[in-house]
Parts: structure tokens; C-alpha cells; sequence
């Protein structure tokens, strides 16, 4: 009979939770860009279309990783800590605007410190299944 996999921990979900809602954000905003690229009348309709297709295309990336932390694959960390590593020059660079750009800074340093202290605890870690350096692996040899 195989081992009940323990719960998933809530923070797991709170942390996937955020990186979806982020890369839903980079996705929508990427659609908008092309299609104002295609549509609208940009200066640069090479530049609008380009920018679209690359914000989809990092919009990806904690898309992605959002599906593999609900699933608890430990490679997903990985892509989760640096889309909110990179997220807070984003939310800094909002802070120093004016206007409906401030809280929406405040929103998005307050989300990527969140998860980022999310990820680095030892028990989101270790519910991902990733060992630490120097830790032997759980199996007995002898077993």
C-alpha cells in the first residue's frame, strides 16, 4: 500500500496563487500590447507587436511555475523565486511614479516579498521534496 502523501502545506497554494495572478497580468498586458500593435496606431507597430509577444511570453514562466508548485515538482521553485526576484524593481520603478502607479506598487512589492519569504522557509522546502546540501537522501539502503 503505497504512503499517504502528506497535505500540501497552505502556503504552497498562497505562493502559486501569486504567480499565477502575475503571469495572468504579464499575459494580459502582453495581449493588449499586440493587439494595440496590430489595431491600434503605435509609433512603432514592430515594437508594440514585439513587446506584446514577449510579455506573453515571460507571462509563461510563473504560469508554469504556478502549476508546478500545486503539483509540488521542486523544479518550480526555482522559476518562482526569480519571477519575484525580478518583480521588485518592477514594483519599486511603480513606487517612484505618480498616481494609480503607486498602489499598484505597493500591491506588487507586498505580493513578491510575501511569497519570496513563502518560498524560502524550510517547510515550503522541504514539502517541494528538495534536500539540502550535505542532507542524505531519506531512503535505508538496507531497507
Amino acid at each position: 500500500m503505497p504512503l499517504a502523501e502528506p497535505p500540501k502545506p497552505a502556503r504552497l497554494t498562497l505562493v502559486a496563487g501569486l504567480n499565477a495572478i502575475e503571469g495572468a497580468a504579464l499575459v494580459i498586458g502582453g495581449i493588449y500590447m499586440l493587439v494595440m500593435g496590430l489595431l491600434g496606431r503605435p509609433d512603432s507597430p514592430q515594437q508594440a507587436e514585439m513587446g506584446g509577444l514577449t510579455l506573453i511570453a515571460l507571462g509563461l514562466i510563473p504560469l508554469f511555475a504556478a502549476r508546478g508548485l500545486l503539483l509540488r515538482r521542486s523544479w518550480s521553485r526555482g522559476p518562482a523565486l526569480i519571477t519575484q526576484i525580478v518583480a521588485l524593481p518592477v514594483a519599486w520603478t511603480l513606487l517612484r511614479s505618480q498616481g494609480v502607479l503607486i498602489p499598484a506598487g505597493i500591491v506588487l512589492a507586498a505580493g513578491s516579498l510575501t511569497a519570496l519569504y513563502q518560498l524560502a522557509r524550510p517547510t515550503t522546502i522541504e514539502a517541494l521534496g528538495i534536500r539540502r546540501p550535505g542532507t542524505a537522501p531519506d531512503t535505508d539502503p538496507d531497507a
